[in-house]
């Protein structure tokens, strides 16, 4: 790649030319072999885009830092593809590009599907916790644990071959950029925009789903104007994998029936061909029949303020501390500790931690330093936990405390030394 030039993303096609492009999104630790089940149903009437995520299945490793970066990369390959609209269906983290999609470049989008996604992923301390997991064990206790996040316990036991697969292909992506994948869904948050999502939009999700279940559906289609619910009975978070049938047939009727076209008046794109009627299908007997339902559109979001240093500083404390932290001293705060909060979170944190001289690793070595040095354990320990979440490993905080020992002196790094091992052995041993 040049220099300059935004990263690409690793692609298949399948299915005729001459059919409309129909994208298919993969979810966090996936390649674009999760659809794979739905290929030859979805060819009969478009030509499918597949890609891979960064650093999964063999793709480059180019981290991505963001859910936007992510959508740049898929509209700068297909740009460079001479495709210029789409309809997109999205699992999970590829659904979050979805999104991303609609709000940011709505006239690329004829129609979405967002599958056992959210507006937001649970917490932003979940998604940095399992960075620093990765960080300092790898990939293995995350790729063992894929299947129960992944599947219904019936269908792990049933199908072996399907959970080794997905062990597999999880222990093969490379590191760094799932981490980034994992930054990238702690900063992810659009639950303010849904309101501005204008294309008919289905959201689907598996009954059985722990990670985004059925409540994140609803929130996303209470949210969106134009946007149905299907909830998938029996199947968990991989969805399309567990219950392909169901999913393919949802997805088929969502886009043959809810593909919307370029406005007339638009310029700068071309309008590909609308699909041609799908014959009438009766479903397989076996399969499950999904539930759809018709949700009530939102109310638009209320104007936002002028951010000013409080807002950055609130959020650049949350995305160093954590929101559970973060949490926790603002309940505690009463009329006489407010004014304080309000100066740390604007002068500590809305000023000197946002600025741009240092990056948050150096400024995580500097405050470790600084807290051994003046002989505060408390908030080392606090800090500890802040340097794993910017990027420094283990080995790393043991040579800035061996640093601080020579200059600080042996009795401060000594009970230093104590407090991070604690913190460390907490925030980097696998959950069972």
């Amino acid at each position: 790649m040049t220099e300059g030039k935004t990263e690409t993303l690793q692609y298949r096609f399948d299915g005729p030319e001459h059919l409309p492009v129909l994208i298919l999104g993969p979810s966090l630790g996936t390649t674009w072999h999760m659809w794979d089940r739905q290929i030859p149903e979805l060819t009969k009437q478009w030509r499918v885009f597949r890609f891979d995520l960064p650093g999964h299945g063999g793709a480059p490793a180019h981290p991505a830092a963001s859910v936007t970066d992510l959508a740049t990369r898929l509209l700068a390959t297909l740009e460079g593809l001479g495709v210029h609209r789409f309809g997109y269906a999205g699992c999970a983290l590829g659904g979050a590009v979805g999104i991303e999609l609609a709000l940011r470049h709505p006239e690329r989008l004829a129609s979405l599907a967002l599958i056992a996604a959210s507006p937001r992923f649970g917490t932003a301390d979940e998604f940095r916790q399992r960075g620093v997991i990765v960080r300092t064990n790898g990939l293995d206790p995350i790729a063992r644990s894929a299947p129960e996040r992944w599947f219904t316990g019936g269908f792990a036991a049933a199908q072996p071959a399907i959970t080794e697969w997905a062990v597999q292909m999880v222990r093969t992506t490379d590191p760094g950029c799932y981490i980034a994948a994992c930054e990238a869904l702690a900063s992810f948050d659009v639950r303010a925009g849904l309101g501005s999502v204008g294309v008919p939009t289905l959201v689907l999700v598996g009954s059985e789903d722990q990670v985004t279940g059925p409540a994140e559906a609803r929130t996303l289609v209470a949210g969106i104007p134009d946007a149905r619910l299907a909830v998938v009975p029996g199947a968990s978070h991989l969805v399309p994998v567990e219950q392909p049938a169901a999913v393919t047939d949802l997805l088929v009727r969502h886009f043959s029936t809810a593909w919307q076209p370029l406005p007339e008046n638009a310029t700068g794109h071309v309008v590909l061909p609308a699909a041609a009627p799908r014959p009438a299908v009766t479903p397989a007997p076996p399969q499950p029949v999904p539930v759809a339902e018709i949700a009530p559109a939102a109310a638009p979001p209320e104007g936002q303020g002028v951010p000013d240093t409080y807002d950055a500083g609130i959020k650049v404390r949350r995305e160093v501390l954590g929101d559970a932290h973060v949490d926790r001293i603002l309940e505690q705060t009463d009329a006489f500790s407010e004014d304080f909060q309000e100066l740390v979170t604007r002068y500590a944190w809305g000023e000197v931690w946002d600025r741009p001289g240092l990056d948050r690793r150096t400024r995580s070595c500097v405050t470790l330093t600084a807290l051994v040095a003046g002989g505060h354990l408390d908030e080392l320990a606090v800090h500890t936990r802040a340097a794993l979440r910017n990027g420094l490993t283990p080995d790393e905080i043991k040579e800035v405390l061996l640093q601080a020992a020579v200059y600080c002196g042996v009795p401060a790094a000594s009970g230093a030394f104590r407090v991070a091992q604690q913190v460390i052995r907490e925030e980097t041993t696998p959950p069972e």
